[in-house]
């Protein structure tokens, strides 16, 4: 053994220290950092030296200390567990805030909600049938009718809108994992290069795992790692990325409500292969795409504007039924008084079809001009099971119970994510009280390191200075 191997031993143990003080500095630096996982020093011994020889010696005390590598302290399961807990919360919020934008869009209940003007309109047509003679009555049921139309119009132009405005964002998103795709390929290119020529590349794994997430939450992708340290991404069980290439999602189908309420389905599908679709199962895409669906596969927005058309068409059917056949003030007949636009929603076309107040009628034909008979069947529509009044609470009572229900959903899968995100924060995240801890334990190693070194200085001062002038 060398009477100078002291000075080996004390340096790797200057060099290792220093080297985990670094990382404990780089931990503190980033405490705040969105993102970041916190990184510790692999220290291990190095071995004695044992060389097979007939006339070597060893006192068998090892060389020092040396650093294995510097790990990240993250942990894959539970980054598996924030993924899909992302991607469950990402696609129910998205339900539960086009329910609670719809049901706000309903307005009731409400006085100028549709069943208050409903019920408007036959209290006009109660107080018609009660006095026949009076032309501002027969002029309040025309501007209540009036006020009907408006307000199913509103409704299902409300309902347009939303879903306008939920594709233009399906749209976005759609983009936005293409490019967050894209920077993931670009990441594990660059991580690649890196390792390969034995450095690290921790802060650059940071974030792709933080990409990786986002797209959980946009379009319920998962990952797996390749035995080199590359991340693949999977979507729908197909890859998204893998190594440095990626598959471009794209959005087609129907491009306009009225596209949308006739069956053709807004779908998600590979850039590269058209006709074949990305199968999403969660994140924010699918709950859009739910929401964006025809009539026929449960379309949140679609599905409404069929229930207002078929309020609409309960309305021109029953009230036309009972008022054609009325007579008006003069004995002429009463004709209809809604109409509809033929091949356009009847929400969105229906209309009062008179244009003065001369034409509403009111009683029936042979009892005299003032007769109100007809005008009272017609305010009773107001209280009929099937009338326009009993279709529009139960459309009105759907959508709230399904708001309801996917806003408690939603709750409940983001405390679920919540809970997750604490779960990788505890272990992931920097510890303050900790890392000032092992920066003291490193530094009082360095100086113990430092202290050996000047120990063996003196000694071999000793030695080589002083070793044969005693006496002289």
């Amino acid at each position: 053994m060398s009477t100078f191997s002291g000075l080996g031993t004390a340096l790797s143990s200057l060099i290792a220290q220093r080297q985990a003080l670094d990382v404990s500095a780089q931990n503190v630096a980033n405490a705040k950092t969105d993102g970041y996982t916190r990184q510790r020093v692999n220290l291990s011994s190095v071995e004695a030296v044992s060389v097979p020889s007939m006339f070597s010696t060893s006192n068998g005390v090892g060389q020092g200390v040396q650093s294995s590598g510097t790990v990240r302290l993250g942990d894959v399961f539970l980054d598996a567990k924030v993924r899909a807990a992302a991607s469950t919360a990402g696609q129910l919020a998205v339900r539960g805030d086009a329910y609670t934008a719809l049901e706000r869009s309903l307005g009731e209940p409400a006085k100028t909600g549709l069943g208050g003007q409903l019920s408007d309109l036959w209290a006009g047509f109660a107080d018609l049938a009660n006095g026949a003679n009076r032309e501002g009555a027969r002029a309040v049921v025309l501007e209540r009718g009036d006020a009907v139309a408006t307000r199913l119009h509103t409704l299902y132009t409300d309902a347009a809108t939303q879903w306008q405005q939920a594709r233009s964002t399906t749209s976005a998103l759609v983009d936005r994992v293409n490019a967050a795709a894209s920077s993931v390929a670009d990441l594990n290119e660059r991580i690649l290069a890196i390792e390969s020529s034995g450095g690290t590349a921790h802060e650059l794994a940071d974030q792709r795992d933080s990409l990786v997430t986002e797209l959980s939450s946009l379009v319920g992708a998962s990952s797996r790692v390749r035995d080199n340290g590359q991340v693949d991404v999977l979507v729908g069980g197909n890859l998204l990325v893998t190594g440095k290439r990626v598959s471009e999602l794209a959005l087609t189908g129907a491009d306009a409500f009225s596209q949308a309420t006739a069956g053709t389905a807004v779908q998600v599908v590979w850039a590269d292969f058209p006709t074949q679709s990305a199968g999403l199962e969660g994140g924010k895409v699918a709950g859009l795409l739910s929401v964006l669906a025809p009539p026929d596969q449960g379309g949140l927005l679609t599905g409404a504007a069929q229930e207002y058309d078929k309020v609409a068409q309960a309305l021109h059917d029953q009230v036309n039924a009972l008022h054609s056949t009325a007579r008006r003030e003069d004995g002429t007949p009463g004709g209809d008084f809604f109409t509809v636009t033929a091949g356009q929603p009847a929400a969105l076309s229906l209309k009062v079809a008179l244009t003065q107040s001369s034409q509403v009628a009111a009683g029936e034909d042979g009892k005299g001009p003032y007769d109100g008979s007809v005008a009272t069947a017609i305010a009773q529509l107001g209280s009929a099971n099937g009338g326009p009044d009993a279709m529009w609470r139960a459309v009105v009572t759907d959508i709230g119970v399904k708001t309801a229900s996917a806003t408690s959903r939603a709750t409940v899968a983001n405390v679920g994510l919540v809970s997750a995100e604490n779960q990788q924060l505890a272990n992931a995240s920097v510890d303050i009280d900790e890392e000032t801890v092992n920066m003291l334990a490193h530094q009082r190693a360095y100086e113990g390191a430092a202290r050996v070194l000047t120990a063996i200085d003196e000694m071999l001062d000793t030695l080589i200075n002083r070793t044969g002038i005693v006496g002289r």
